[in-house]
């Protein structure tokens, strides 16, 4: 079968891709791994940004503003502007890089990429790498939001009735069937596709294939001609098949910022297990 490619190949960058650019001043890299494995070791020139943890779990309109606001501070606080071409490194192509991704193209970013197989790819491929950082300036971060990259609970409730909508549970099995509970409430919104995250994955931490992405999401019923809103817990893990979506040029595609931590805690939503019928 011929490989037929991502609809947005330039969304991901290979290493080479960034090594021969990584001179270009308006390039800004932004490493979003843990402190301690940035001090460890860098590509250099990488601003620090640890996003794992900046969560919203309240979509309602002014609290889902003040984390917007919060967020696009903390990247101009990394010396990162709205005008730089920016390209996310994870440990892999794993879900706080997806979720950057994500969060830049809610921001209304156009210019936003994922260094794919992120650190380990870029150190496998012995490119450069080093300890030292600069303290880099602070500079505004001005955005506008485009609402239909992100989904809150409103959005969800409308389209788990909608003919052409669907919900896109991208968590564990134990949790999407509501043994392993992790809010007020286990289970899964009602009538969601299940598929984990980790499906997107290649054993070396890469996005898969166009070919083989398409194919799974396909089969799971993940179409394009479907509006999409993706969850999880906090809305990482969402946030990659977000990206692999996009990849393929699903344009109806959502993330659900607050996901389960907000659903699971809402008692008035509606959910349903299936822990029974998974036995």
């Amino acid at each position: 079968m011929t490989e037929i490619g991502y609809a947005y190949p330039d969304l991901l960058w290979t290493p080479d891709q960034l090594s021969e650019r990584l001179d270009d001043p308006s390039v800004k890299v932004v490493d979003v791994r843990p402190g301690e494995r940035f001090s460890m070791g860098h590509i250099p020139g990488a601003h620090h940004y640890s996003i794992y943890a900046v969560n919203c779990d309240d979509t309602d309109e002014a609290p889902l503003n003040s984390f917007v606001r919060m967020w696009a501070f903390l990247l101009g606080s990394r010396g990162i502007s709205f005008e730089d071409t920016i390209v996310l490194c994870g440990e892999i192509t794993g879900m706080t890089s997806t979720r950057g991704l994500w969060f830049l193209e809610y921001l209304g970013h156009r210019d936003v990429h994922i260094l794919d197989g992120g650190y380990t790819a870029w150190a496998d491929a012995g490119l450069a790498t080093t300890r030292d950082a600069d303290v880099t300036p602070a500079v505004p971060f001005r955005f506008t939001p485009r609402p239909e990259k992100v989904a809150t609970y409103k959005d969800v409730l409308r389209v788990i009735d909608a003919p052409d909508g669907l919900v896109l549970d991208t968590r564990s099995r134990l949790e999407f069937t509501g043994e392993d509970v992790r809010a007020a409430r286990g289970g899964a919104i009602p009538g969601a596709v299940h598929m984990e995250w980790l499906n997107n994955l290649t054993d070396d931490g890469k996005m898969k294939l166009a070919e083989e992405l398409r194919r799974q999401f396909e089969a799971a019923g993940v179409t394009p001609d479907k509006e999409i809103i993706a969850y999880c817990q906090t809305g990482y893990r969402s946030a990659h098949a977000y990206t692999a979506l996009r990849l393929l040029g699903y344009e109806r595609v959502r993330n659900y910022l607050g996901s389960w931590r907000e659903w699971g805690d809402k008692t008035h939503l509606p959910i349903e297990t299936r822990a029974a019928a998974q036995s």
